[in-house]
This record gives structure tokens, sequence and C-alpha cells, in this order.
């Protein structure tokens, strides 16, 4: 069976929120979102990203997962650090709403953390080209 983030299009696991984002559909999952494609799934991560970078100044891999991922609720240093190996990011890198070849490897490597899979690269870099939130430098 696929992962959860996977069937539902959601590879980073978003949970329900008051935001609807472009591609949302009606969920079935009583905890996470759902979209019509894997890739607006993709942009809803990047579009997320934007908004920890804008509106909580998270511009690192560390502050990202600190909220996204919370210790009373995960392993966030397992986290931070596999996803800074995997995307090759150092946790501690300050990211700007031009990094966005980082933040393809950083939702890359949130989507392995979150499905155990390894996501394919085409489907994220089509769902960063749905958002125009951040860009390439």
């Amino acid at each position: 069976m696929k992962p959860r983030g996977i069937r539902n299009n959601n590879p980073l696991n978003l949970r329900h929120s008051r935001d609807t984002f472009k591609g949302e559909k009606m969920s079935t999952d009583k905890d996470f979102e759902q979209y019509e494609s894997i890739e607006y799934g993709y942009r809803a991560a990047f579009v997320t990203l934007h908004t920890y970078l804008t509106k909580y100044g998270l511009n690192t891999i560390e502050k990202i997962i600190t909220r996204f991922a919370p210790p009373n609720e995960n392993n966030t240093g397992a986290y931070i650090a596999t996803v800074a190996k995997y995307s090759g990011v150092a946790a501690d890198e300050a990211l700007t709403a031009t990094s966005g070849d980082k933040y393809i490897l950083i939702v890359s490597a949130m989507s392995f953390v979150e499905n155990g899979v390894n996501a394919d690269i085409l489907q994220i870099k089509a769902g960063f080209n749905l958002q125009t939130k951040i860009t390439m430098q």
C-alpha cells in the first residue's frame, strides 16, 4: 500500500487548516489535506514554506522543521538531520524567497521523511512551477 501522503497527493502531510490551496479537494482524510494531483500537493508545500519564511521568519531547515514537526509530536532532531543530509543544505543555512533550487531539495527530503520513499524530482519541480512565491535566483 502507498504511504498516506502519496495516496492523498499530499507528500508533506499538511494538516487541515483554514487555508485553501489551489488544487485542494474535499478531503476524506480526517487529519490531512488532499489534492487533485501530487504536483498540487507539492505546490501547497512550497506555498506553506514561503509563509513560514515571510510570516514567521523561519529561514533555515532547523527553524522550518522545528515548527513543521514539533518535538511534542516528532523526533525533530532526527527530522532536521535527515533533511539536511538528503538535501545537501546545512541545517542553519539562511534561505530567501529566491532560494528555489534549495527549497526543491528540501521539499524532496521532507517528502522522503514523511513517506519513507524517494520523491520524484520531476513532480516536485512541476509543483514548484505551479507557484510564484519562491523563485530561482
